[in-house]
């Protein structure tokens, strides 16, 4: 094979096709891959790419709490969490990580059904539901996501993000980032100013 492969290169050079080399081979730049849409474009088996959310999420004028996941406390895993009575001014610096098909069709933590192809994620704390603004400071990407379930119940991770966002915002390949949340006030008209 890398007999074959050096006469070929010999033919080519000496017919001047070759427009570039890489440490993989020969490639011609008609040919040349093309930079992926997302930075984590991985395929992950079980995971329908087509099926993510593309939309942007529109704020509601007014949040109404949820029946369910705004108690003022709860325990998890031997660790006590106070709910907050609001979000106003909420913001946070740390690790987002991600959640997906184990809680596909499950209830979340304010009695909605899991779907992990929806922009939503799970917070410790704040009460649901609650929008926020996700910035991945690995990587420049943003995206507005509804809040309506808990955890992570990991230290030192913020949020739990849906498939869906985790993957728009890059973080399905790597599988956490740092990140950026800030709460936005329901009659915010542009969350990105």
């Amino acid at each position: 094979m890398a007999k074959r492969s050096l006469i070929l290169l010999q033919v080519l050079l000496i017919s001047g096709q070759v427009v570039s080399c890489t440490p993989i081979g020969m490639v011609s730049v008609s040919v040349a891959p093309e930079p992926l849409l997302f930075t984590d474009d991985v395929t992950i088996e079980g995971y329908d790419v087509s099926l993510v959310s593309m939309e942007t999420i529109a704020l509601p004028e007014r949040l109404i709490k949820s029946n369910i996941g705004n108690s003022e406390s709860y325990e998890e895993f031997g660790e006590s969490y106070v709910i907050l009575e609001s979000s106003d001014g909420f913001s946070e610096i740390g690790i987002a990580s991600w959640y997906g098909i184990e809680f596909q069709g499950r209830n979340t933590s304010s009695g909605e059904v899991y779907d992990m192809y929806q922009l939503t994620a799970a917070h410790k704390t704040l009460p649901l539901p609650t929008y926020v603004r996700v910035d991945n400071l690995d990587n420049g990407q943003s995206l507005v996501v509804k809040v309506n379930d808990r955890g992570p119940f990991i230290v030192g991770r913020i949020i739990d993000l849906s498939y869906a966002a985790a993957h728009r915002l890059g973080v399905t390949g790597p599988g956490t980032a740092n990140v950026e949340i800030t709460a936005l006030d329901p009659s915010a008209s542009d969350p990105f100013d």
